[in-house]
């Protein structure tokens, strides 16, 4: 269970195709904390902890979370948001996110607003529902969407999050990972179950 607030940024060293998985080493200044067999979410997608190097760890995403999400895009040189797992102790500062990406979006456009950037995203409402106001989880960062369509919606992006995130390097037609807000996911499928 994450929150969607990024820890660290990490630096794809090696992505390596092992069958029909992909091996990644990251580079990050968490990587000296973490244990083998820990749960951290790399750009939204919770993967396992199975090698540990000096700065460095290795997760291994199967052919299932490659189908899923743009995890399979990644490659060396590429910058990934990373989130441990939360302490359940403490405040939750995002929304519950679960790690398990329910789909891709496309970046439609990014729009500097001078001081904060503007950035509106595809999504498959037959699958998925979105309201406005309501939470949804983007490469890992929870976030509040706005001008919610059946196709489409905005997220505002400040400056911290900017900086601190892969979304400075984001691009038009990028593909994204996406959460849906968990609690929608079961009201979504008991409304849908009783009609």
């Amino acid at each position: 269970m994450f929150t969607g607030i990024i820890e660290s940024l990490g630096e794809i060293k090696s992505a390596e195709k092992e069958g029909s998985n992909l091996k990644l080493t990251i580079k990050s200044d968490i990587s000296n904390e973490l244990k083998i067999d820990q749960s951290i979410s790399h750009n939204g997608v919770c993967l396992t902890v199975t090698e540990l190097h000096p700065d460095a760890h290795t997760v291994v995403a199967v052919n299932e979370t490659l189908q899923k999400s743009s995890i399979g895009n990644l490659k060396e040189d590429d910058f990934v948001n990373l989130e441990r797992c939360m302490v359940m102790n403490g405040r939750l500062d995002g929304h519950i996110v679960q790690g398990h990406v329910d789909g891709k979006g496309k970046c439609l456009n990014i729009k500097d607003e001078d001081g904060s950037w503007i950035f509106e995203f595809s999504y498959d409402s037959t699958e998925h529902v979105l309201v406005e106001k309501g939470s949804i989880c983007i490469n890992g960062v929870s976030l509040t969407c706005f001008d919610v369509s059946d196709e489409k919606f905005s997220v505002a992006i400040i400056p911290y999050t900017f900086e601190h995130t892969n979304f400075k390097k984001m691009k038009k037609n990028d593909e994204v990972n996406l959460e849906f807000d968990i609690i929608g996911k079961y009201v979504h499928k008991l409304i849908n179950k009783t009609n």
